[in-house]
């Protein structure tokens, strides 16, 4: 199915080395900001309390800080949760204090500053159990860039792979950037956007570079940056679709999802808007320059006589 059908190649790869600057600062601004500002993690990597209070009238977030303040809990976070009547309080692990004996606390706290306050949902993690989810997600997040580097090695070359994970990494690092950037909260659901947008990256990579090697075996009058150039240029209408659907799925989480989903659809936003950047003019120019050939993809094929029909792609 397509949409739209380009008749002549579209020159990527002759602004291959202006895509690749533009994403060489673009990473370099993201691990700059990780570095100077670092992740906002929430609860589920440092361990806490997560409280959320319901008020029929718009909450007074200056006098629940206050009532806060006033149990000795001044490094707590209080903020309005989705809309103006839910607010979120996030209270660090007290060592002299259990998590029941805290939650406790607050809601008392908050019904004497204000009777109405009805607190909905309390969600604990031990700062044992935080440290784990960290350990275990960074482990996750190495094991899928190895997968994809073994995957691609046996089903194309290593020229492909690094490529790919070159790309799929640039796609990760700037995600994380911006949450570093934005302090935007940095939980378990955000590291599972970023592991769906490994997935998602590598399969558009997977598509492009497919059709790479079957040009390679068509087009046999034509070097690398035409062959790279025909493929990319003959997915372009199925890649918009396949984005265009994806975003859309995406864009009604991060509109109509709520709180609990936002920095999902966000950091998901971000992938794929992203790893269609990055799967067209970050990992094919750096295979091309890598030194992919026909001889390296298709092997004794090349060797095969073929017609002169077959000297022009589809």
């Amino acid at each position: 199915m397509e949409l739209f059908r380009i008749k002549n190649d579209i020159p990527f790869m002759s602004y291959g080395r202006l895509t690749t600057t533009i994403s060489l600062v673009t990473f370099i601004l993201a691990v700059f900001f990780l570095a100077t500002r670092g992740l906002n993690y929430g609860v589920d990597f440092t361990g806490g309390t997560v409280m959320e209070v319901n008020y029929p009238q718009s909450a007074n977030i200056d006098n629940i800080r206050q009532a806060v303040d006033s149990i000795g809990l001044k490094d707590a976070t209080v903020q309005n949760f989705g809309t103006s009547h839910d607010v979120l309080i996030r209270l660090p692990i007290k060592k002299d204090m259990s998590i029941a004996q805290l939650s406790e606390k607050v809601s008392s706290a908050l019904k004497a500053a204000d009777p109405q306050a009805d607190v909905r949902r309390v969600e604990s993690v031990g700062s044992q159990v935080g440290e784990e989810l960290y350990e275990n997600g960074g482990l996750a997040l190495l094991l899928v860039c190895l997968g994809i580097m073994a995957y691609l090695a046996i089903r194309f070359e290593w020229r492909f792979a690094v490529a790919a994970i070159i790309a799929n990494m640039h796609d990760v690092v700037i995600i994380l950037g911006f949450f570093a950037f934005f302090q935007w909260e940095f939980n378990l659901t955000v590291l599972a956007a970023i592991l769906a947008v490994l997935g998602y990256s590598v399969n558009e990579s997977v598509v492009v570079f497919d059709r790479v090697r079957e040009n390679f075996r068509k087009m046999r009058k034509a070097n690398a940056v035409q062959v790279i150039d025909n493929a990319i240029t003959r997915t372009m209408s199925r890649t918009v679709i396949t984005h265009l659907m994806t975003q859309t799925m995406v864009g009604s989480m991060l509109l109509f999802g709520g709180e609990v989903l936002h920095n999902f659809a966000l950091a998901l936003t971000i992938g794929i808007l992203f790893g269609i950047y990055s799967s067209v003019l970050v990992a094919c120019p750096i295979a091309m320059w890598l030194g992919v050939n026909r001889a390296n993809l298709i092997g004794d094929v090349e060797k095969k006589p073929t017609d002169a029909s077959a000297e022009v792609a589809p």
